[in-house]
Order: structure tokens, then C-alpha cells, then sequence
């Protein structure tokens, strides 16, 4: 009899045993069902991601650690994502505490060459536009609340609002302050919608422009010196110390990591913020993002909005970006090839590159990568000027 205790015992620990939960009473029956079996639904969701950044080789470097620690949090009974665990251990120290996105950007900004911005900066114009995406999100989430009976209040929209600046890190950031517990849900839409730019922008693209448009050849760069590439960070720095301090977290980060990048005597700094140094980090926030993959958090009506709305952003962010290039175009004697709009969003170098392959397909000798690159990068000052924004607002 003792042992047979005992092997009730062993039992009772075992994964199997634990995987589905004892149904709830005073429920509906899908809620009953995600209840009992929402570890078995996250682990197919897990290794859904997995597949995309292996076999799709979308975005891999985070949507392979997002979808495997999304697996160890489900895991039951093991309590990794609980208190006393790794993860939740490195979750409340580089997210809770908000180191992971800003060693992220400081990554970042050293692997960033703002040279096509500084020789033409208007193009800090296509990346501003490109930040509407943000707010139309915003405001989605809030009339979802009112209308639909979502959940969401004005710091769950802010959060929900930051995906259509197309950056993750920046996401995270103004998740993990304002609505830690959509964290899961935000961070897998950002980094999803990150990684499909080619297949979501060229269609809004096209659908936007003339192909006479699309064949718009633009001038030549010119060259950017030295000093002014040192400067710019630190110009950057200065307007953000006195007009948006909030901002000075992200924005500190990458004018950081792009200065020890460009003023040439930190060879040593710069490699390792490129390559060890964003690895390691890259590996740790895509594990504890991965955390907050459980099944009670993910699985809720608030997550299929949360999706919704992030495809709204990107694809808001995408178009403004576009019209307001065809709009600049009405006053600019030099004309620019509304393309290079969509770059405007925060995805580097991904929407630069989408823009230049969209280009080449109107005219093969239409190349327009470091054009793009210039909204490109203003993309990603302008969404963490945009979060700077959003937690003077709402947090």
C-alpha cells in the first residue's frame, strides 16, 4: 500500500498528469477549455513561432527565443516563469527593470550609420509621419473598450499603439511600464509584423502609388563628414534632454551606441556593442518575453484585438508614410520617390530593403537603399520619441 502511495505520488508530479488543469465551475465552455487545456494550445502556438524562424526565417534571432521560452513557462508543475524561476528571475531584472530594450538600442545605435538622414534631413519628415500608425492604434484600443468590451484602458492603448512603430525593443520598453501583463501578446505582434514587412508593405506600396511613381529616380547623397556624424548624436541628445526628457532613456541608449561608433577611437566598444553585447541581450530578452507566453495571459479575447490592432498600426504607419512623400512632392522642386515613405516605419533595414526591391521591380536602375535608409532610421528616433510621449501621458 506504501508504495502504491508512493507511485500516486510520482504521479501526481509528472507532466502528463498536469497538463490539464481541473475545469472551473460558474464559466462558459470555451473559457472551461482554454482553462483546462491552454498549456497543450501554447505549446502549438510556441512551436508555431518556432517554425516561422526556422523554416520562414522570419525574424529568428527573437522569434526563436521568444517561442522556446514560451515552452518553458507552459511547462507544468516546473514553475520557470514563477517565481523562484530563471526566467522569471531574468524577466523581472531586464524587463521589469527596464535594462534589456535599452542595451537593445545602444546595440542599435552602434550598428546604425545616420549619414543618408543627415545629408537630407527632411527625410526626419517621412519618419514623423510614420508615427500615426501609433496613434490610430490608440485610439482602436480605446474604441474597442467603448464599443467592443475590451479590456483596455489608456496605458493597455499606449502599449497596443507603440507595434505600428514597427520596434520591438520600443514596444517592450513602453509595455513593460505601462501594461506589464500584455506584455506576451504585444511583444509576438511587434516582432511578427517586424518580420513580415515584405509581405504586408508592398502591397499598400503599390496600391498607393502610380507606376510613374514608383519610377521616380532620386539625386545622389552627398557626402557626410566625419564631424558631423559625431555631432549628430549629440545634437540628438541635447533637443531630447530639453524638449522631451522621458525620451532620454531610448534615445540616451542609441546616441550612446552610434557615438561610440562613429568618433573612431572605441574600435574595442564598438565591436563588442555589435556583436557579444546585442547577442547575449538578444538571447535574454527574447527567453523572458517568451515568459509571459502563458496561457492565462495570452489566451484571452484582449490578445486577438491586440493582433488586430498591431496590423492596423503597421499598415497606418506604412501608408502615411507614403502619402505624406506624395504630399512633399506638391512644394519640393526635387522630386522624391514616395517609396521611400514606407521606410519611415521603424524596421531596420528591413523596410529600406523592401523599399529598394519595390523600386528596382518599377525600374531596374532605380535604386533606392540609402535613400530609404534616411526615414528608415528617423523611424526609430521617432518611435522612441513617440514612447517618450506616450509615458509622459500615461505613465
Amino acid at each position: 500500500m506504501q508504495l502504491l502511495e508512493s507511485l500516486k505520488q510520482l504521479n501526481g508530479i509528472t507532466g502528463y498528469a498536469n497538463m490539464v488543469k481541473e475545469p472551473l465551475q460558474d464559466v462558459n465552455c470555451v473559457e472551461n477549455f482554454l482553462h483546462m487545456y491552454g498549456s497543450i494550445i501554447m505549446f502549438f502556438v510556441c512551436l508555431l513561432l518556432l517554425y516561422l524562424a526556422i523554416k520562414k526565417n522570419y525574424e529568428p534571432l527573437l522569434l526563436l527565443p521568444i517561442g522556446f521560452g514560451g515552452i518553458l513557462a507552459n511547462i507544468p508543475v516546473a514553475g520557470i516563469a514563477e517565481p523562484g524561476g530563471f526566467l522569471y528571475t531574468v524577466y523581472h531584472i531586464g524587463i521589469d527593470g527596464g535594462l534589456f530594450p535599452l542595451f537593445i538600442f545602444m546595440g542599435v545605435g552602434a550598428m546604425t550609420d545616420f549619414g543618408p538622414l543627415i545629408a537630407n534631413p527632411k527625410m526626419a519628415l517621412l519618419g514623423g509621419a510614420a508615427q500615426f500608425g501609433i496613434f490610430g492604434a490608440l485610439l482602436g484600443a480605446l474604441l474597442l473598450a467603448k464599443y467592443a468590451g475590451f479590456n483596455f484602458g489608456l496605458k493597455e492603448a499606449a502599449s497596443i499603439g507603440i507595434i505600428g512603430g514597427a520596434d520591438g525593443p520600443t514596444s517592450i520598453f513602453v509595455t513593460s511600464h505601462l501594461a506589464p501583463d500584455l506584455l506576451g501578446a504585444i511583444a509576438v505582434a511587434a516582432y511578427s509584423y517586424m518580420a513580415l514587412v515584405p509581405i504586408i508593405q508592398p502591397p499598400i506600396m503599390k496600391f498607393l502609388t502610380t507606376e510613374e511613381e514608383r519610377k521616380i529616380e532620386m539625386v545622389q547623397l552627398r557626402n557626410v563628414s566625419k564631424r558631423e556624424k559625431i555631432m549628430f548624436p549629440l545634437v540628438v541628445l541635447t533637443l531630447c534632454i530639453i524638449f522631451l526628457p522621458d525620451a532620454t532613456p531610448l534615445l540616451g541608449a542609441l546616441t550612446f551606441g552610434n557615438l561610440v561608433m562613429q568618433c573612431g577611437v572605441t574600435d574595442r566598444l564598438s565591436k563588442t556593442l555589435q556583436n557579444e553585447f546585442i547577442n547575449i541581450v538578444t538571447i535574454l530578452l527574447g527567453l523572458s518575453v517568451g515568459s509571459k507566453l502563458s496561457a492565462d495571459k495570452f489566451l484571452t479575447l484582449e490578445t486577438l484585438g491586440i493582433l488586430f490592432l498591431g496590423l492596423c498600426a503597421f499598415s497606418i504607419a506604412t501608408a502615411s508614410g507614403v502619402i505624406f512623400a506624395k504630399i512633399m512632392n506638391l512644394c519640393s522642386k526635387e522630386k522624391i520617390n514616395p517609396l521611400i515613405g514606407a521606410a519611415g516605419v521603424s524596421a531596420v533595414p528591413m523596410a529600406a530593403r523592401v523599399v529598394n526591391k519595390v523600386g528596382l521591380e518599377a525600374n531596374p536602375n532605380n535604386f533606392l537603399l540609402m535613400h530609404a535608409m534616411g526615414p528608415n532610421v528617423s523611424g526609430v528616433i521617432g518611435s522612441a520619441v513617440a514612447a517618450g510621449i506616450l509615458l509622459a501621458l500615461c505613465g
